[in-house]
């Protein structure tokens, strides 16, 4: 699918509470609202087209990126389920030191990694082909 490069605006009333929580999830974030909540439209918008989420994972669900590959991501954040699994795997982190470094819930990392355990063969994949493009060094 193609997009026009332009930008448009839209006014958006937004109930006060829905604001609340919307501005402190972008500041956990790092980014303005402005881009969370297109990253939150996109990824709506993404998961209605391409209806691959797996209901077991309520808060887990794919979003296209450069590669225009499904990428399991954290709902609302962004975060894939990669980057979980390489932080608990690779780096040696906890669960708790996850949450805290990403700024996402405890609760959050242990569904990305049931996640995994499901879709064990999937996210490998993602981090073997993600990991062949990086420049060896030495």
């Amino acid at each position: 699918m193609v997009y026009d490069v332009f930008m448009s605006r839209y006014a958006l009333s937004l109930p006060i509470q829905l604001k609340k929580e919307a501005e402190e999830a972008a500041a956990r974030q790092g980014i303005s609202l402005n881009q969370f909540i297109l990253w939150s439209l996109a990824e709506k918008l993404g998961m209605l087209r391409s209806q691959v989420d797996d209901p077991d994972f309520p808060h887990i669900t794919y979003r296209r990126g450069a590669s225009r590959r499904p990428t399991p991501v954290l709902s609302g954040s962004g975060i894939r389920v990669q980057t979980i699994v390489t932080a608990a795997e690779q780096w040696g982190l906890s669960p708790a030191e996850i949450a805290e470094q990403y700024g996402i819930s405890e609760t959050q990392i242990r569904e990305a990694q049931a996640f995994y355990a499901a879709h064990r063969s999937e996210i490998d994949a993602d981090i073997q082909s993600e990991s062949a493009l990086e420049p060896k060094i030495g």
